[in-house]
């Protein structure tokens, strides 16, 4: 049974800082790029950054500077580092992967069930 794990939202004023992480746990054979994707009230779902399995990223515009995206392949695990957080980085954060798993049936795009941030003073 192959499933994404988060932790780490929580309240923060702004200015501060938040570190997420996603643990991908079953009978997984290798895992592609690893994603953090957040959704504001209201809003459509956006990608705020990625990484693939080499480690190269890449981000939005609007937390470029601020956010920094790592993965420990050997936890597969994937974080987000959020720094000088903004009120408008208030959003549920969704992280995604695509997995292959040792069934193949079970192979695929996985996401997390998602975990509340909120910037405020």
């Amino acid at each position: 049974q192959v499933q994404l794990v988060e932790s780490g939202g929580g309240l923060v004023r702004p200015g501060g800082s938040l570190r997420l992480s996603c643990v991908a746990s079953g009978s997984i054979f290798s895992i592609n790029s690893m994603d953090w994707y957040r959704q504001a009230f209201g809003k459509q779902r956006e990608l705020v950054a990625a990484i693939t399995s080499g480690g190269s990223t890449n981000y939005a515009d609007s937390v470029k500077g601020r956010f920094t995206i790592s993965r420990d392949n050997a936890k597969n695990t994937v974080y987000l580092q959020m720094n000088s957080l903004k009120p408008e980085d208030t959003a549920v954060y969704y992280c995604n992967a695509d997995i292959g798993a040792y069934d193949s049936l079970e192979s695929g795009v996985y996401w997390g069930q998602g975990t509340q941030v909120t910037v405020s003073s």
